[in-house]
């Protein structure tokens, strides 16, 4: 896979992207990342890369220039599967959202900043916007890195164990069962007798029915 995140702030970003399972993807041919400054496609002298909004309405939008050559730029070189805009009034992020852009090849991620992007950005490139949460951050680095962990994960490979994302929380709408390892006994508190019972079958059924009783406790919205 190949994810191209354009973005004001690439050095926010890449500390995060090379670290842990995304460093991992990277080193083993898995993942292509690539991060691009929407700022060295300005044409202002000044690098300028914003403006006032039309309207008199306050705070700036990220000027339409810059952001339609870095794209135009990068499609040149490659064809995209989406071109992915992190907003707040996006489409929310969900686990089945994750499953189904895992299975792409190229991937390009726009983070807006300010009072967001030029429309016309939005109604000529984007081809999916996606919102990780109700709520507004800075920009939307934090929001492309959030939404390129959770897709590289589940790429064949990257995890140790393959079947281990299976079981992650929503994958079946239900949240994950409790989970233990040793020592069978710290401080007085007992790991649960079935689960070193060497039962599979049982094993299963108790985590099946402890995923669905922590579901209908926390996120009874999952079960309806």
């Amino acid at each position: 896979m190949r994810i191209d995140i354009l973005t004001l702030f690439p050095d926010m970003l890449q500390a995060v992207l090379a670290e842990s399972m995304l460093g991992r993807a990277q080193k083993m041919g898995k993942l292509q990342l690539g991060l691009h400054n929407i700022r060295d496609f300005s044409t202002n002298k000044h690098k300028k890369v914003d403006d006032a909004p039309y309207g008199g309405t306050a705070g700036m939008v990220m000027s339409v220039q810059p952001l339609a050559d870095c794209i135009k730029h990068l499609q040149a070189q490659h064809v995209y599967d989406e071109i992915i805009y992190l907003t707040p009034d996006g489409q929310t992020l969900s686990q089945g959202l994750c499953n189904a852009l895992s299975l792409k090849g190229n991937l390009m991620l726009i983070c807006g900043h300010y009072k967001g992007i030029d429309q016309r950005i939005r109604d000529k490139y984007i081809t999916l916007e996606i919102s990780i949460g109700d709520y507004v951050l800075t920009g939307g680095e934090l929001a492309a890195a959030v939404l390129t962990d959770a897709v590289v994960r589940l790429i064949p490979g990257v995890l140790g164990d393959e079947t281990s994302a299976l079981s992650d929380s929503f994958q079946d709408d239900l949240l994950a069962p409790p989970v233990y390892t040793r020592p069978a006994e710290f401080e007085g508190m007992q790991v649960p007798e079935i689960l070193r019972s060497g039962d599979d079958k049982k094993i299963k059924t108790w985590l099946e029915e402890k995923a669905l009783e922590k579901t209908r406790r926390l996120r009874p919205d999952l079960l309806e």
